[in-house]
């Protein structure tokens, strides 16, 4: 009995110690430090019979109660306080780096500034007490260590392979024709083994559309164009940016007005009707081109890295699609009948030369019916020299069967015939002369020129594309003429494409958000049939596609550009004719698993990251058994990878291999 009296005491001694434990602790928290705040300055009902917080009838300045570095201090006068008012940040320091604006509202008008620190990798060095380290993975079932690459020289920061190759220059027996403009790729083994570096300075590019009107001077510190042609009303410096009002040489009250008077002399070209896919042959700052992508056109703008090497530089910055490439003793590297319309404006070129044989270019890439317009010197001077420059090119143009279908102020435009008609009737012996007939007009790899008239199809193919955008889903009649290891069933083939990448892009845009990561240059690394490209059309992704066929396959480039979308053709054991930081986007699918049969991938891997921009995007869909390679790869780049499963599922043979590009600073 007294030791059930000794538990029940022990038993009370401990409530009692407990309520007061509770007692102290909720007399501190509701009137001292931390005090719990009700935001309710009045009573429900005068007749409740419930306890009020010791806060009630109190108001306290929330700002001050969510201050991070200073105690609250506690409140003893019942009387409340008149809340300061908060400050506006004054106007000058307002800093837009976002899409909302100053007065809290969602806009699209927003400055793109320094890059997230989170996006930066800052300790990427070489040899300056970051040493490279190692990454090793099984590849294959062998062992293979794959080490981090290092920063290259700040000299390379616009390092071409291929058109930087100096020695390889040096031993050339002549440049009069322009050869030293043409691809000089390093041998084997002393190609690019580190990462080009970004200017300093370098900020992510102003998005599209502002781009076609303003780039970051940092991002292409070059004023040579400035200074050479300032006064042409192509481009101007203005504070941290390049300005660019639109004009050109010839066009100097704009290129607006300037597409204009082109439609307005010949009413046929019909601007993104007919007329879809152009070249613009040295091209200045791409302005011509810039501008016709409003108007539903894509314009290759091509120009040489010459003494005026930053053109193409400038007008990818701008988010317009561009290539170094020069009319010189090669074929340049696009399809037979690929362009609507071929346009030259003071493009410093002797259209006259060696029998013509640089016009006879043109010719070959002209489709059947498709206009070459020329605004240059010779067509409205009336100075000797210039007088008998027009007439021989009257000449050559007559002899090529084109026919001057409209000349007016400075600008002339000729028109190619739509068959072989013209050219059988032609005297004998008249020169060019016609191609052999077995001669593959579509062949443009290391292919030199020819002086010679490429024959069109006496079937008509090529010649009979349909409108744009019909044209963009119409199976094409060239189609059925390539070369292609399917001899039945090709317009199958070809919509089955169409519906597949129609369905992974949807996809894309639903769960991985394409919409917002501000796609403009994009590039197809093996494009098909050009189906990806048409995909993002289809979206509507505000971007365009570099669209590469892969000489290790079947030359399917005709075909994309009879879609009306723009190509090249290229091996990516070799460097890629354009800039660094050039591309938002590179996809590949099924590349490597190919290609790595004629080459190494790290090979590829270098050159992608070579043109890809930081903060850029890469997709690659293939084969299980090349993506641990990709992956260390990838990582030993800086780049920051993930590995997805396709619709396929976990036992599918192939998956995605996503990639982010970081800004590298040493």
């Amino acid at each position: 009995m007294k030791l059930l009296l000794n538990t029940d005491l022990l038993k009370l001694s401990a409530l009692l110690f407990v309520s007061f434990a509770f007692f102290y602790i909720g007399k501190h928290w509701s009137d001292g430090y931390q005090q719990l705040v009700f935001f309710s300055t009045s009573r429900s009902s005068q007749n409740a019979a419930v306890s009020l917080s010791p806060n009630y009838n109190k108001t306290f300045n929330i700002s001050s109660l969510i201050s991070s570095n200073q105690t609250q201090s506690q409140i003893t006068s019942s009387a409340p306080p008149s809340p300061a008012p908060v400050p506006s940040p004054p106007t000058d320091l307002i800093r837009k780096f976002g899409i909302v604006n100053e007065n809290g509202t969602m806009s699209d008008e927003f400055e793109i500034g320094e890059y997230d620190p989170d996006l930066v990798e800052t300790e990427w060095g070489n040899g300056n007490g970051t040493e490279a380290t190692e990454e090793k993975t099984e590849i294959g079932g062998a062992r293979v260590k794959i080490r981090r690459f290092e920063m290259c020289p700040e000299s390379m920061r616009e390092y071409i392979p291929c058109l930087d190759n100096v020695e390889a220059i040096k031993r050339l027996k002549s440049t009069e024709k322009g050869e030293k403009f043409e691809r000089h790729c390093p041998e084997n083994g002393t190609g690019l083994n580190c990462l080009v570096p970004p200017p300093k300075g370098y900020k992510p590019p102003i998005p599209w559309p502002r781009s076609r009107d303003e780039v970051w001077y940092n991002n292409v510190p070059h004023t040579r164009l400035v200074e050479d042609k300032g006064g042409q009303n192509w481009i101007s410096k203005e504070k941290d940016k390049f300005k660019f009002p639109g004009g050109g040489t010839q066009f100097i009250h704009g290129a607006d007005q300037y597409l204009n008077q082109i439609a307005q002399m010949v009413p046929d070209i019909a601007w993104g009707r007919h007329t879809r896919v152009v070249m613009d042959v040295g091209c200045g700052v791409a302005s011509f081109g810039a501008y016709l992508l409003s108007r539903n056109v894509i314009s290759m703008s091509v120009a040489p890295k010459d003494v005026h090497e930053n053109q193409i530089q400038f007008a990818l910055e701008r988010g317009v699609p561009a290539m170094v490439a020069a009319f010189a003793t090669r074929r340049l590297l696009y399809p037979s009948q690929a362009f609507d319309l071929i346009h030259c404006s003071r493009c410093r070129i002797n259209w006259t030369r060696d029998d013509g044989i640089l016009l006879l270019e043109v010719n070959r890439m002209l489709r059947a019916g498709g206009y070459f317009a020329w605004a240059a010197q010779p067509v409205y001077k009336h100075e000797e020299a210039q007088e008998e420059h027009w007439k021989e090119m009257l000449n050559l143009t007559t002899r090529l069967c084109w026919e001057l279908v409209k000349k007016e102020g400075y600008i002339a435009i000729w028109q190619k015939p739509t068959n072989n008609s013209c050219y059988l009737s032609r005297e004998a012996g008249t020169k060019p002369p016609l191609c052999d007939p077995d001669d593959d007009p579509d062949d443009v790899w290391y292919v030199d020129l020819k002086a010679c008239i490429t024959r069109l199809p006496e079937n008509g193919y090529g010649a009979n594309v349909p409108s744009w955008p019909e044209r963009l889903q119409t199976p094409p009649d060239r189609l059925q003429s390539i070369q292609f290891d399917a001899y039945i069933a090709r317009k199958e083939l070809f919509k089955a494409e169409s519906k597949y990448w129609n369905e992974i892009i949807e996809s894309y845009v639903r769960a991985l958000h394409w919409k917002k990561i501000k796609l403009r240059n994009v590039l197809d690394m093996r494009a098909g049939f050009g189906g990806f490209a048409a995909a993002l059309i289809e979206q509507k992704l505000d971007c365009w596609v570099m669209n590469v066929v892969p000489v290790s396959g079947f030359n399917t480039l005709p075909i994309i550009y009879d879609r009306g979308l723009i190509g090249v053709m290229h091996d990516w054991c070799e460097p890629l004719d354009t800039y660094p930081r050039t591309y938002d986007l590179l996809h590949a699918a099924n590349l490597f698993s190919v290609e790595r049969k004629r080459c190494n991938m790290s090979t590829i891997m270098l050159e992608m990251d070579r043109i890809l921009r930081p903060g850029g995007h890469v997709y690659i869909r293939d084969s299980i058994d090349v993506m641990d390679e990709l992956q260390e790869t990838a990582k030993a780049m800086g780049w920051h990878v993930t590995l997805r499963e396709t619709s396929e599922g976990p036992h599918a043979s192939y998956r995605i291999l996503t990639c982010d590009k970081r800004l590298l600073r040493a």
